[in-house]
């Protein structure tokens, strides 16, 4: 038996309007629930938690006893504005409990993360370019928000950037700093977490850090050593590096590539960003050339080698995951309704399809326990 032996996939579960003006036809019952074989690297199907509204992006506490997931749509009791549901988890049977829903205080919330001591759920609401702080209470459930923040400012695409579009939470390892990639504005915005209070403020020492105009940056994520971040870029399909001072939580760029081979003539943008738990390798989603993209990573200077691509299977892979032991990587491909298992080389990190492929509706989101 794996001691992490499920797995949760999120799915629109009704129509959506995107960014760029295309409507994606939700077609999944809610939140997923899979059996994961640690030895086979395969999925086996146990439940669906239906009901669930546009389940598209799901959060664990750190002890892994609650499961929150955004509710991506644009109206939530009769206001404008998403939500975010909480959920208790079965720790034998990973069968997913209801608690309760609150408003996201902004409209299709598109990623969440728990803060480290488990009081705050983080929310990035994508459509209004706002983030928002909900405390936890002490039975897993939600309680009003305590901090709300709107985004100002647009950049260079009239289309994808004529204003606020905050698109992912991260946190740094000490707690202290949430970072929030700002699609529309081109910026990462910068705060200092109060997580006793439950309230963000501007990080006084950088505020945000700037991305080349039209990046479109997208989630942002922390390397396993403290002092680098990487960041994928979804309009011009970029990586970014960075160097992270930890005492100030600022960032400075190092090196940005292209997440695309250098003959690819299509369409496509980026999504997904995930660290390799050894720190050693860094992937990315392609959508459009449908594929991860595998770096090396050296982690003294912070600069990026780029391995190759892998075929992610299916269509559009919206959101991938790297298992918590790094031996398997799950990707979700979102026009598929699939999700494909891959296996992880230690010493090289290229991947290997499994053979095991799942059906989910619309899937967007895949998470190990």
């Amino acid at each position: 038996m794996s001691t992490h032996p499920f797995v949760y996939v999120g799915t629109y579960s009704e129509p959506i309007l995107f960014g760029t003006g295309q409507v994606v036809q939700g077609k999944g019952k809610g939140i997923y629930l899979f059996r994961f074989d640690a030895e086979k690297g395969a999925l086996e199907p146990l439940t669906v938690k239906e009901g669930v509204r546009n389940a598209s992006y799901l959060a664990f506490d750190p002890a892994r006893k609650f499961l929150y997931c955004v509710n991506e749509f644009k109206e939530y009791e009769g206001k404008v504005s998403g939500a975010v549901s909480a959920f208790h988890i079965n720790p034998e049977t990973g069968v997913l409990t209801y608690l309760n829903t609150k408003a996201s205080h902004g409209t299709d919330p598109c990623h969440l993360i728990v803060d480290k001591t488990s009081k705050n759920v983080l929310v990035a609401n994508f459509a209004s370019g706002s983030v928002c702080v909900l405390p936890i209470d002490a039975d897993g459930s939600l309680k009003e928000a305590s901090c709300v923040i709107q985004h100002e400012g647009s950049s260079v695409d009239p289309k994808r950037q004529a204003g606020p579009h905050a698109h992912a939470v991260e946190l740094s390892a000490d707690n202290r700093y949430a970072f929030v990639p700002e699609l529309g504005a081109d910026k990462v915005m910068i705060y200092e977490l109060d997580a006793e209070r439950g309230q963000l403020t501007p990080n006084p020492s950088q505020p945000f850090v700037k991305t080349a105009p039209g990046a479109g940056p997208r989630q942002l994520v922390m390397h396993p050593n403290g002092k680098l971040a990487f960041l994928i870029n979804e309009l011009n399909s970029t990586m970014t590096s960075y160097r992270y001072y930890a005492a100030k939580g600022a960032l400075t760029e190092i090196q940005t590539l292209s997440t695309l081979p250098s003959d690819f003539k299509g369409q496509s943008t980026c999504a997904e960003v995930q660290m390799h738990p050894s720190g050693k390798f860094l992937y990315g989603s392609n959508r459009g050339h449908d594929s991860i993209v595998i770096y090396a990573v050296d982690p003294e200077n912070g600069m990026l080698t780029l391995i190759g691509h892998e075929s992610s299977r299916g269509e559009i892979p919206r959101n991938f995951e790297v298992s918590p032991t790094g031996e398997f990587l799950a990707a979700a491909n979102q026009d598929s309704d699939n999700v494909v298992m891959f296996r992880v080389d230690q010493a090289t990190g290229k991947l290997t399809p499994t053979g095991s492929v799942v059906e989910a509706g619309t899937p967007i989101c895949v998470r190990f326990l």
